[in-house]
């Protein structure tokens, strides 16, 4: 599948994360501490917690129910009780517009 528009880049603050969804599929568009946008999969692998209440720090997206930390370019779990990585998305910035591609990205394309 193609990118899709989700909002605009200001949409998104510094340290914050929205929750988008895509043909249902829910997202946390994630700007990291250094204003770096990303998308991961916006439900907690260790349970059905929207990932995108969490608190983001650095390159990091903590689950607020069991504290979780995911790291924002792999999705792997930094810490218990998770152990489960949750799927990564790419994003695009086109004219101050974010775009997802709903398609998850592999391990390795998405650690590069």
């Amino acid at each position: 599948m193609s990118a899709v528009k989700v909002c605009a880049v200001n949409d998104v603050s510094v340290s914050t994360a929205v929750k988008v969804t895509i043909d249902g599929v829910p997202i946390a568009l994630v700007k990291d501490s250094a204003g770096d946008l990303h998308a991961i999969g916006d439900t907690c692998s260790h349970g059905e917690i929207s990932l995108a209440e969490g608190f983001v720090e650095d390159n990091t997206l903590e689950c607020w129910a069991h504290g979780s930390k995911f790291n924002l370019d792999t999705g792997k779990p930094l810490n218990f009780p998770a152990f489960e990585p949750v799927p990564v998305y790419r994003v695009t910035v086109t004219d101050g517009d974010v775009y997802v591609d709903p398609t998850p990205q592999s391990p390795e394309s998405a650690a590069s």
